[in-house]
């Protein structure tokens, strides 16, 4: 396999440089901001359990997974990369699902957007130990005071955190494992390409999500309104899947840890909806707090990365991969 050689039977171009990056993570995070709302939705009045809302949306999506693999004739992992699909699998299609919808059910939407707004500041954490790449200061601050607004933005909406209970370790848990495969699957999409990595690992951890669903209608068979119903849709085919197509694709894009400091507006997308669908109150400390969260994200995205650059490993702090691996596909 030459260096220019494709994952894919597709030939592939040169991954873009400059904000394309940023427009394809805005649109992974549109698609995430409903899944709090949705998830809260579907876990109300006890009518799903909360395992077969985590483990059943990756049931279906990784069927649909399955089927575009297989359609469209995608190169499968090969040696390492199995290690890094099930690091993905692991934390952004086992852990963050099943973790948000057990804490769901005691929570409002709100209040999970509290910690959740935490992630993009674990993100670039974890993107930073993960690839060596190194960020100016002022990509720092901006990322800290972006993450502080936004935390003190939910918890002012969900009228803070009040006592500490399980559903905030939950919450936290969820958070620390999705930013991990956010991180793998951001260096992983760039050899295996976007939406291969999150289908593959949709593939991988399908026979447990498959075990824990029936164990789920085993124990309570799923019944709800067709609102909770179109809920569960939703979570299965944009939140498990369509949305990391692109979260992956602007990852891979880069350079990772200043995309992943757009998902700073996710909480102001997720409360926003909250007050749309789920009829939450808002009010002006709401909109001024969107404003500093999305103020601090674009200060966030616009600093240039320098220093040295990402490790050979990954590739991710140079123009292109390095020489072990290949370019994604588009």
């Amino acid at each position: 396999m030459k260096l220019d050689d494709t994952a894919t039977l597709l030939s592939a171009k040169p991954i873009p440089r400059g904000s394309s990056g940023l427009w394809w993570a805005l649109l992974g995070v549109t698609a995430f901001s409903f899944t709090v709302p949705f998830t809260r939705i579907a876990v109300e009045d006890g009518q799903m359990s909360p395992l077969f809302v985590g483990a059943g949306r990756a049931v279906t999506a990784a069927f649909l997974a399955a089927a575009a693999l297989f359609f469209t004739r995608q190169a499968v992992p090969r040696g390492t990369q199995w290690i890094q699909v099930a690091v993905v699998a692991g934390g952004a299609v086992a852990g963050f699902p099943l973790l948000t919808s057990f804490a769901l059910t005691a929570v409002p939407a709100s209040h999970g957007a509290v910690v959740i707004a935490a992630l993009p500041a674990a993100t670039a954490v974890a993107a930073v130990l993960r690839t060596g790449e190194r960020p100016v200061r002022s990509f720092w601050i901006a990322a800290a005071v972006g993450a502080i607004a936004a935390l003190g933005f939910a918890l002012i909406q969900g009228g803070g955190f009040g006592a500490f209970h399980g559903s905030d370790l939950m919450l936290f848990a969820a958070v620390v494992v999705c930013a991990v495969g956010y991180a793998e699957g951001g260096i992983l999409s760039r050899s295996l390409g976007s939406w291969q990595t999150i289908s593959w690992a949709l593939v991988l951890a399908s026979p447990l999500m498959i075990l824990l669903t029936g164990v789920a209608v085993a124990q309570q068979p799923p019944a709800g309104t067709a609102g909770q119903w179109a809920a569960f849709a939703y979570l299965s085919v944009a939140s498990m899947f369509l949305g990391f197509i692109a979260w992956y694709r602007g990852l891979s894009i880069g350079p990772m840890a200043q995309v992943s400091q757009v998902q700073l507006a996710q909480p102001v997308m997720t409360i926003c909806w909250a007050a749309i669908i789920l009829q939450e109150s808002i009010g002006w400390p709401t909109v001024l707090g969107g404003v500093a969260v999305i103020g601090c994200a674009l200060l966030a995205v616009r600093a240039r990365n320098t220093g040295k650059p990402g490790s050979p490993r990954d590739g991710l702090g140079s123009a292109r991969p390095a020489a072990d691996h290949r370019p994604a596909s588009p």
